[in-house]
């Protein structure tokens, strides 16, 4: 009977366990949303070249806002310009860009999945963020400039950026293994968030001092928190864009991070160099062992803004990201790794 008493507790516990693990997901089935994919790439890459011309007009016509976003990629320039036409043609030509949309053609036959991910994203937004607008979205073949466009409601995904990690044409212009490993299909949705946040909380209005450690693993922290709001379901690996193993190192070494960070009076430290090692893109941080990912300090940064919202349950969403002081989080966060 104790045996039997204990394993129920056991259970309990876990059930309490797993109900705090899914704090995030919200009830978002009353809110309508229907997320259709302009595909760009098809328009200008399936259309006969002696027929493009007509095609960009009407794109131009339909999108201009858009094409003009897209013609500053692909360095085409102000579609007014008399010679833009032909700098698109001969983007569109191209033999290696052709070559490229058949990877992508391949790769993403359909969008239906990405849709149906993105559709549930943006419900979730406009469940934290209720009287927004959604915005216009195409997805796009830009000879691997960028993998996502954002201007005012225009949201583009680059798809020649998420052809898998293993895809030939990543080695062939330099990009490096731990860049090239989140260039694939699963990492389209937390990327589209994390985007659309960055540009609506941006650094130099988000932050109130000078830019320490600090503030920047708490801004970074605050839009990892806000896109694993928008995909609750989504794995933390996915999201924070770690290996399994990468994954771990940060589980189980979570308080050893914080103690060096704090031994070595780096949280307040503003020189941009040092700061670099601690969050930019790289192989493993600098500071740590190399098994630690890049960027480990900013899902340090995001585990203090999950502490702090878990302990002032009385700050929503919108709140927090209009908090400017990284140490008013530190202080109400009440961290303890």
């Amino acid at each position: 009977m104790r045996i039997r008493g204990l394993l129920i507790f056991v259970i309990i516990v876990a059930g309490f366990s797993s109900c705090r693990q899914n704090s995030y997901v919200v009830n978002v089935n009353n809110i309508d949303v229907d997320i259709s994919i302009f595909r760009l790439e098809e328009a200008l890459f399936e259309t006969n070249p002696s027929e493009l011309r007509n095609e960009l007009t009407i794109l131009r016509d339909s999108f201009d806002y858009f094409i003009q976003l897209f013609s500053y990629v692909i360095d085409a320039g102000l579609t007014s310009d008399t010679e833009w036409y032909d700098r698109m043609i001969m983007f569109c030509t191209d033999r290696q860009n052709n070559d490229v949309y058949e990877y992508v053609k391949e790769q993403y036959l359909s969008l239906e999945i990405c849709e149906a991910e993105l559709t549930e994203a943006w419900k979730h937004y406009l469940f934290h963020f209720p009287g927004k607008s959604v915005p216009q979205l195409f997805s796009f073949v830009s000879g691997f400039n960028n993998s996502i466009i954002i201007g005012d409601s225009v949201l583009a995904i680059g798809l020649d950026r998420y052809l898998g990690a293993d895809n030939k044409f990543y080695p062939q212009l330099g990009i490096y293994n731990y860049l090239s490993n989140n260039m694939r299909p699963e990492k389209i949705v937390s990327d589209c968030m994390y985007a659309w946040g960055s540009v609506l909380w941006e650094i130099e209005e988000s932050t109130g001092s000078d830019n320490s450690l600090l503030d920047i693993m708490i801004h970074q922290g605050k839009l990892l928190y806000f896109t694993k709001c928008m995909i609750p379901r989504e794995k933390d690996s996915v999201l924070f864009g770690f290996t399994s193993s990468q994954m771990s190192f940060c589980l189980n070494n979570e308080s050893q991070m914080w103690e060096y960070l704090i031994e070595h009076d780096l949280l307040f430290n503003t020189d941009p160099l040092t700061i670099n090692k601690l969050t930019g893109a790289a192989p493993f941080t600098t500071y740590f062992t190399n098994e630690s990912p890049g960027k480990s300090t900013v899902w340090i940064g995001f585990k203090i803004v999950e502490s702090f919202m878990k302990n002032n349950p009385g700050i929503d969403l919108k709140q927090l990201m209009e908090i400017k002081e990284a140490q008013t989080i530190l202080n109400d966060a009440r961290y303890a790794p």
